[in-house]
């Protein structure tokens, strides 16, 4: 089931089971969805547009001086695939990359995050490169 039409069916869950939190955050999705030109977007695209609410949400949070314990975010990250943890990175970084083929590490960057995709975090990869 592609990634939209999986959120269209937890709002429909949602709302049947009268949680507002969710139904509220799954609405500012689709709203966020449907202001697109294309109605059927692919899940790297969906994926995107999440993290991007995430970092806006996390934003707001951190101006209002709260503690970042959103029930928005929380529900956001359900449909975003498994991160990488460090070590995952840190371990295919060191079997994968020949730092000797680059001028600095970071030039790395862009092979690391091509391998990696929507599954690593630019700036935890670009902290481990730091690292090396």
């Amino acid at each position: 089931m592609k990634l939209q039409e999986q959120i269209k069916k937890d709002l429909t869950a949602a709302i049947k089971a009268r949680d507002e939190e969710k139904k509220n955050a799954l609405r500012v999705i689709l709203g966020e969805l449907s202001r697109l030109y294309k109605k059927e977007l692919p899940d790297n695209e969906i994926v995107n547009i999440l993290k991007k609410l995430i970092k806006a949400e996390k934003e707001v949070i951190e101006k209002k001086g709260e503690k970042e314990d959103s029930e928005f975010i929380r529900v956001v990250e359900c449909y975003l695939p498994k991160m990488a943890t460090e070590a995952e990175i840190k371990n295919w970084i060191e079997q994968h990359i020949d730092f000797s083929a680059f001028k600095n590490k970071m030039q790395a960057m862009g092979q690391i995050m091509k391998h990696f995709g929507a599954t690593a975090d630019g700036n935890i990869v670009k902290q481990i490169l730091g690292q090396m």
